[in-house]
């Protein structure tokens, strides 16, 4: 499709703040607050009747069941989980011994009732996590969030008692985007942005300290500081043997990455990696993960490639490194962890997932494949214990399909097979649903794989005009696959849709050259492979192009309302969530700086050459002929991806007369809700919203 024109005067190229809209960024001002809420009033009287109303509460029902699949983490002796019912709206954070867990519907030990804290102490906190004292696990360091932002407040939580800690020597920091790691009882390592100058321009923080019982975290010595323009620094505590050994690295963006190895009084010895190369210790052995090729004494290792090493010969000059992974056009890594010292590796070939087991020794590196998961649809693999100096090896599997709900398997280090713990319950009537794998053909002639999931014959669905709702993403490296959604099932597939997931690229599922055909320059690629999607659905005789509702959020937002400025007429309606829109001002707000590597940089004319066709904000002009209507949600929480994107676009499209609609809520963070109720209310709205504008009840 040819690039979009844009007048050659227009102003808000050439004065960027001078926009119109501008106004709604401040996100507390009584009077941008006064427009969202009108918003969001005029959204929902047109389309919450009694149909949304039902399927909101029967989406929360399904949220709220006591049989889903709870999630776990081995601390010491005991799983910890974090729940949510509708008992416990705000959440439960709980124990219980594996042995009742693999019983089935364990007996829970409730360590905190979040809903019962947010009531004493008046306070909207949403639940960030929790890092606990490795070894004995007994205190721990809590991160709550007020409304469900990134930013948390850290107060430290005595488990045995179901306590906080008080006095003037407990460990309490104010709310910021940072967090601690336990050096012992006393002392911490704090990184955060609180405070002058300790943030970098992407809010993160930029100073690492060491902060001891009863000292002023602010004023504990400084171990190790990044510039302001680096995305962020950090710090991370473990062991090389029986001495302490600490992790401190600076991100230069978020595909950068310098290492050193320290103590709790600094970095003393800087690892010489690829700046884009990911890596991960244990003890004495290195994992390397190249996200570009890499010559290195005579020899070439290609991106994508996993490569192992000592450590200690590693930093002595030696590059005499073993070959764990090589990739191939469709064959790529998507993770890697230690655990029990051994390396697990997930892997997709042509999209299915097959892990694999790496121990090293002296005399080399030994592999075994996981084995006993179920063939087909998409699974993960990753360590049970939170710390890996605790662990014995063992992992945990989720398995799960379109169709398939999530199972969870224990991989026990010294069985190659894998033992089934729990299974979640089916949530949506699946009969007569089959799933299929596709390929379109992009606008450059590549080949870009989508999964669809539906009536056995779709095209038979009212004649080849079947409702689908198509997903996609497209970056960061993040893989989407197709799992089990139960919100889909429920108002989608069970009244017989289609849902399809769009493998564009951008995203992981193909290994580095695939994330970077779809980055800076390329973004427009992903955005030309989700429309070659949409338009292969028409070519099969599946659907209509008016009968294809889009949903994406946060990049995937910017995609979607890329759908709307560049190729509308392949759309009947566009649900936009939490979104990037305005990109001429995104790295000026909140985290956006830290995306600049994916997107670039507007401030560069260079970049800015191409970023302005990606701008949907910008390209948006009046008198489009006919526009699917989007609507566009976000929430005011969210102190990542600023809500003032979502506002201005749907400001601007309605000043020119376009069919937008926005819903914001008032808290959730960068997500659908803070609650299941939340959720549900977002999900059923967004969905009401696509039925009604396909012409699909």
């Amino acid at each position: 499709m040819p690039t979009p024109s844009l007048p050659p005067n227009n102003p808000s190229l050439e004065a960027p703040d001078d926009d119109p809209h501008l106004w709604l960024e401040d996100v507390d001002a009584p009077a941008a607050i006064q427009w969202a809420d009108a918003q969001a009033a005029r959204t929902l009287a047109a389309f919450g009747n009694e149909g949304f109303a039902h399927d909101r509460d029967a989406l929360q029902a399904i949220y709220d069941r006591d049989d889903n699949l709870p999630m776990i983490t081995r601390r010491g002796s005991l799983l910890f989980n974090f729940w949510k019912d509708a008992s416990h709206p705000r959440g439960v954070w709980r124990t219980t011994t594996m042995e009742r867990f693999q019983a089935g519907r364990p007996a829970w030990d409730v360590l905190l009732d979040l809903d019962a804290l947010a009531a004493a102490e008046g306070e909207d906190w949403v639940w960030g996590g929790a890092g606990t004292l490795p070894r004995t696990h007994d205190r721990a360091m809590l991160r709550l969030s007020r409304g469900g932002g990134d930013a948390v407040v850290l107060r430290e939580f005595d488990v045995p008692s179901r306590s906080f800690v008080t006095g003037n020597d407990a460990f309490v920091l104010p709310s910021s985007k940072g967090g601690v790691e336990w050096l012992d009882r006393d002392t911490l390592l704090l990184l955060s942005a609180l405070g002058e100058g300790n943030a970098t321009q992407s809010g993160y923080g930029r100073k690492v300290r060491r902060w001891a019982r009863g000292d002023d975290p602010l004023q504990s010595p400084l171990l190790f500081e990044v510039p302001a323009t680096h995305m962020s620094a950090g710090v991370q505590a473990g062991r090389t043997g029986e001495r302490e050994c600490v992790w401190y690295y600076a991100r230069p963006d978020y595909r950068k990455l310098e290492l050193w190895m320290g103590d709790r009084h600094g970095p003393q010895t800087h690892i010489d990696i690829p700046a884009d190369a990911l890596p991960e210790i244990y003890e004495d052995w290195m994992v390397l993960r190249l996200r570009s090729d890499w010559s290195v004494n005579g020899a070439t290792w290609r991106e994508g490639s996993v490569l192992g090493i000592g450590l200690a010969a590693y930093i002595g000059g030696s590059r005499d490194m073993a070959l764990l992974f090589e990739p191939s056009q469709r064959r790529a890594v998507q993770g890697f962890s230690w655990t029990g010292g051994q390396l697990l590796l997930s892997i997709l070939e042509n999209l299915e997932p097959v892990f694999q087991r790496w121990t090293p020794s002296a005399q080399g590196w030994t592999c075994n494949t996981v084995a006993g998961l179920p063939d087909g649809g998409t699974a993960y693999l990753w360590p049970l214990d939170a710390c890996e100096e605790e662990s014995n090896g063992d992992a945990l599997a989720l398995c799960q399909g379109p169709l398939t709900p999530e199972s969870l398997y224990l991989s026990p280090a010294t069985d190659p097979d894998v033992q089934l713990l729990q299974r979640a319950p089916e949530r949506f009537d699946a009969r007569g649903l089959v799933t299929t794998r596709h390929e379109a053909i992009s606008t450059d002639g590549v080949s870009i794989p989508y999964v669809m999931t539906g009536p056995a014959d779709p095209s038979a669905c009212e004649e080849g005009r079947a409702p689908v709702h198509l997903y996609g993403y497209g970056g960061f490296g993040i893989s989407v696959l197709p799992g089990y959604n139960a919100s889909i099932g429920k108002l989608w597939l069970e009244r017989g849709g289609v849902s399809v997931v769009a493998q564009i690229r951008g995203g992981g599922e193909f290994g580095p050259a695939w994330e970077d055909a779809g980055r800076r320059e390329g973004k427009r690629r992903s955005h030309d492979d989700f429309a070659a999607v949409a338009a292969d659905l028409v070519r099969r005789g599946v659907t209509v192009p008016k009968r294809i509702a889009a949903e994406g959020g946060s990049n995937g937002g910017l995609l979607i309302t890329n759908m709307l400025t560049r190729y509308p007429d392949r759309f009947g309606a566009l649900f936009c969530t939490i979104p990037l829109v305005d990109m001429r001002r995104y790295n000026k707000l909140l985290a956006g700086a830290s995306w600049m590597a994916e997107y670039g940089n507007p401030d560069i004319a260079e970049d800015w050459a191409f970023l302005q066709y990606l701008s949907a904000y910008h390209c948006a002009m009046p008198g489009a002929s006919n526009p699917p209507p989007i609507l566009l949600a976000s929430n005011r929480r969210d102190d990542r991806v600023h809500p003032g994107h979502a506002r201005k676009m749907a400001a601007k499209l309605q000043a020119m007369a376009q069919p937008a609609w926005l819903l914001e809520l008032d808290a959730g963070g960068h997500a659908y809700g803070k609650n299941n109720a939340e959720r549900a209310t977002f999900t059923a709205l967004g969905y009401a919203f696509l039925r009604r504008s396909i012409e699909w009840q």
